[in-house]
């Protein structure tokens, strides 16, 4: 474990212990509005982050191992994403506030169990963007897009 790993891992939970109480508060009748942003429902939204939790943590690990990622660019990503948004119209808010608590503990450990020399490893991961760094990376997928994505929820639900 390093310094940057456990900054970083203490970041997240903060964001994500957030989220998840924007999340508890979220009625059925919000759970399905529209977001702004995304452009999918509250709940869609919610869990879209609760399994880039679950992913994340893989992820970072093999960059910092210095895995290749292959021919994967960022408009991939949005069609995954997209897909994501289609299969999970469904998904209840029980089973996404469990999501998000599970990914939230598995990224947070993974992020804490990073050396100094982990974190900054870089390597690509999108063939159409710039190299990352694990530290990047972390601070991207979990923590700013937690913000993001909590963001454009409180502001379709009108929560301060």
């Amino acid at each position: 474990m390093g310094a940057k790993g456990e900054a970083l891992a203490r970041q997240f939970e903060a964001k994500a212990q957030e989220a998840a109480h924007v999340l508890e508060r979220v009625t059925a009748a919000d759970w399905q509005k529209v977001t702004e942003a995304e452009k999918w429902t509250v709940g869609v939204t919610a869990h879209h982050l609760a399994t880039a939790y679950e992913r994340v943590p893989d992820i970072a690990t093999g960059l910092a191992a210095g895995q290749s990622f292959g021919n994967f660019t960022r408009k991939m990503l949005d069609e995954m994403n997209a897909q994501h948004a289609k299969e999970f119209a469904g998904c209840t808010k029980e089973e996404t506030l469990a999501l998000h608590r599970k990914g939230a503990t598995k990224a947070a450990a993974v992020v804490r169990g990073f050396s100094d020399e982990q974190v900054a490893k870089s390597g690509v991961l999108f063939t159409d963007a710039p190299p990352m760094t694990v530290e990047q990376l972390i601070m991207a997928a979990l923590i700013r897009h937690t913000d993001e994505h909590y963001g454009s929820i409180r502001k379709t639900i009108g929560d301060k």
